[in-house]
């Protein structure tokens, strides 16, 4: 079945593009990271959109490797699982935590049967690509596609002759929620609400969605279906336990836990029934008005063409050339994959929840959500305030509405609630860095004064930093749990300290500039020279004990460190990499003991903490060409052309975001920091367009030199014909020139 699915998949699309002039689109493999818990999927969304329109295979059936209710699993998707329940309308792309894939759309043939477990189907001939996806479901003879808007979804069934149906079901997804109702509209329309949240288990992170579906043909019959679990006087019983009700004559208002929704028609061999689904979070009136302005009539390919249109556009910022098919496919996926999340939330008249509010607000730009900026502050956000600038500066906006709303600025925030999930205080190095990059067309001094508030209250006062009074106290955060993460929170802070301090510096508030600068410094405390890591402290200051620096690793619990362990951790001092060497010994000591984390397997492709280590090298003249030979390697390894071409979770992008950087030639290893360090592009040429609202050339050019092979040191770097001195160039310099030329050679510049 992969094989198969591949073949008529993937390869097909490589086979037509080699067949005609290939587009962006063309590149763009979304299957790729839908195995190897990448938790990506390859449905049908627009860049940025509200609506993906997902197959949902990780439910009902004991034969899936991955069920949603057997293991933890955060996707709707996995590339091994053949078992198709539906398209859920409302995804997230790349996170650990289960949550949404809602709004389940199934189509079956013959007799009526609502029962998840007994409807889904196996599938074959899987096709996805930018905006689209299609299967045969091998249990129905029913061709299914489906395609997207940026705040509906749209369905085309091709069913056998005979009796077919269509099922929207209400009680199951990822979400860790439940709760809806629905409400007929007439013989063709539907609407309601589901409740969804959860997330990560956060018990008050919950939100409702609602929606409109319309079909194209009058029904022969609809109605609605429940499960309704047996009268018992036990305490506990079977989750399945039980029946489905069907409502055959009753067409008012229906709520539960585990309600749908059913369409039964009289089809023809070949007949296409098309489904439409219109979203919002604000109220069924705005689901139907967002349907009404984005899908006008039932038009499939109409509708799949502005997708793909509107991906090609999006995809074409950047155009490379040279390299291979293989690396250009990771490339434009990347970039596929870091254009999903944050994603607008705002309906098409400017209405959306308020943070953590039961108001609704009004905006005059885009309103974005799914800020997981744990993950994302590291590379993401450098990324868009590089290449989409418009949408960057639009993302801070509304990270200041949601301070204004709410009182503080995100942490992960899911549709206008809070998760609290990870650590630190994520927002501010999302925020300075945008500010120092010269995107500053929104309120710093209200932004300064939501950054200074979350630095300074007091623990029980402050939900970003909740042992802010030994922090403040201390300079660290000590170990009073077993498994409190106190170190990876105290990095975090340091990082976002500095950061802070930065921003005070430019707005000429010195002695802020001092104490924040101060305060970043704190590491120290955490540096262990018997063991040469970080290591946990307990609160009468010593160090923890017994101390194992491996402890931690594949995820397990670690005193003192959050998914990870003290030799993913102790590096992360990106402000200050020559203090943190100064205090290992010196440049020789630091360079040995960053490259022991490569040589021995310590190093963790799949999660934040160390994504930059590879980077650390650069900041030490002659020893620039290890960055460059371990970039390419971890490249190599573990970003490829397949469900299994991520290293682990891609988290809204950043694992892409880390590829499409190291491959362009340039990472931002500090955030906060307006620079980047060079390492050695994947292909010959590169352009990168620019938006002319925020920078003077339309275009930066990069070219490659090579003296034969793949050539993979750097020997020279020029822009516009002038030399760069060292492995760093600022984001002024490279804005700024049209022409750089990365002069390449086959073995080390040392």
């Amino acid at each position: 079945m992969q094989r198969t699915r591949i073949l008529t998949g993937w390869l097909f699309f490589l086979w037509i593009g080699n067949n005609m002039a290939q587009e962006p689109a063309d590149y763009v493999n979304p299957f790729i990271g839908t195995s190897n818990y990448g938790t990506t999927h390859p449905g049908a969304v627009c860049p940025n959109g509200l609506v993906s329109v997902v197959p949902f295979n990780v439910m009902g059936s004991p034969e899936n490797r991955y069920d949603k209710d057997a293991r933890w699993w955060s996707t709707p998707y996995e590339y091994n699982n053949t078992y198709f329940t539906g398209y859920s309308h409302i995804n997230l792309s790349g996170v650990g935590c289960p949550e949404l894939g809602a709004l389940l759309l199934m189509p079956t043939a013959g007799e009526l049967q609502v029962d998840y477990r007994e409807y889904g189907s196996a599938y074959s001939e899987e096709q996805a690509s930018p905006g689209y996806y299609t299967n045969f479901l091998t249990k129905y003879g029913i061709r299914t596609e489906v395609t997207a808007t940026p705040r509906t979804g749209l369905a085309r069934f091709t069913f056998p002759a005979g009796q077919g149906n269509i099922l929207l079901n209400l009680g199951e997804g990822l979400t860790n929620e439940s709760g809806a109702f629905l409400r007929r509209v007439n013989d063709r329309e539907v609407e309601g609400m589901k409740v969804l949240g959860t997330f990560c288990y956060h018990s008050q992170a919950v939100f409702p969605i609602y929606f409109v579906l319309r079909v194209n043909k009058k029904p022969r019959e609809s109605g609605y279906w429940k499960f309704q679990r047996p009268m018992t006087t036990e305490a506990q019983w079977d989750e399945h336990s039980g029946r489905y009700k069907l409502y055959t004559r009753y067409h008012k208002e229906l709520a539960g836990d585990d309600i749908g929704a059913w369409f039964c028609f009289d089809v023809t061999e070949g007949e296409t029934v098309e489904v439409q689904v219109g979203v919002s979070f604000v109220s069924v009136g705005n689901a139907r008005e967002n349907l009404d302005a984005e899908q006008k009539g039932f038009d499939f390919e109409k509708i799949r063409a502005d997708a793909r249109n509107a991906w090609n556009s999006d995809l074409s910022r950047i155009q490379v050339e040279g390299g291979s098919e293989e690396q250009k496919t990771v490339f434009y996926t990347g970039l596929y994959h870091m254009l999903l999340h944050p994603n607008i939330l705002q309906d098409v008249n400017g209405q959306y929840p308020a943070m953590e509010s039961p108001e609704i607000h009004t905006t005059n730009g885009n309103r974005y959500t799914v800020f997981s900026l744990w993950d994302t502050y590291r590379n993401l956000h450098q990324f868009l305030t590089l290449v989409f600038p418009e949408r960057q500066i639009e993302m801070v906006r509304t990270m200041l509405e949601m301070y204004r709303e709410s009182g503080w600025f995100p942490k992960w925030e899911l549709y206008g609630r809070e998760t609290y999930t990870m650590e630190g205080d994520p927002a501010i190095p999302v925020i300075v860095d945008t500010w120092m990059k010269g995107l500053r067309d929104f309120d710093v001094e209200l932004a300064y004064e939501g950054m200074y508030k979350s630095a300074t209250l007091p623990g029980a006062e402050n939900p970003m930093r909740p042992d802010n009074d030994d922090y403040l106290r201390l300079g660290y955060v000590p170990l009073r749990e077993p498994f409190d993460n106190s170190v990876s929170h105290a990095l975090e802070y340091y990082i976002a300290d500095w950061n802070l301090a930065r921003l005070a510096g430019a707005l000429g508030k010195k002695k802020d500039e001092e104490l924040f600068h101060k305060r970043s410094l704190g590491y120290r405390r955490y540096y262990s020279k018997e063991y040469g890591t970080f290591r946990p402290i307990l609160p009468d200051g010593t160090f923890y004990t017994p101390f194992n620096p491996l402890q931690g690793l594949n995820f397990k619990p670690n005193p003192g460190f959050h998914e990870g362990n003290a030799w993913n951790y102790t590096f992360y001092v990106p402000h200050d990499i020559r203090g943190l060497a100064k205090l290992m010994g010196g440049q020789k000591s630091f360079v040995e003991k960053l490259q022991q984390v490569f040589d021995k397997g310590y190093y963790d492709p799949a999660n934040e903490p160390d994504i930059a280590y590879p980077y650390l090298f650069s900041y030490f003249k002659g020893e620039e060409w290890r960055t460059q030979r371990c970039v390419r390697e971890l490249l190599a390894k573990h970003f490829r052309n397949g469900p299994k071409g991520l290293p682990g979770n891609d988290d809204v992008g950043v694992m892409s975001g880390w590829a499409i950087f190291s491959m362009l030639g340039f990472y931002p290893a500090c955030p906060g920091l307006p620079e980047y360090i060079l390492t050695t592009p994947v292909f010959d040429k590169v352009t990168i367009r620019l938006n002319p609202d925020y920078y003077k050339n339309p275009t930066i050019q990069l070219e490659t030199d090579r003296q034969g092979g793949q050539d993979p040191y750097i020997r020279t770097v020029t822009l516009d014909g002038k030399k760069l001195d060292g492995a760093i160039i600022t984001h002024e310099q490279l804005t700024a020139s049209r022409r750089i030329v990365f002069g390449l050679s086959p073995t080390p510049v040392k």
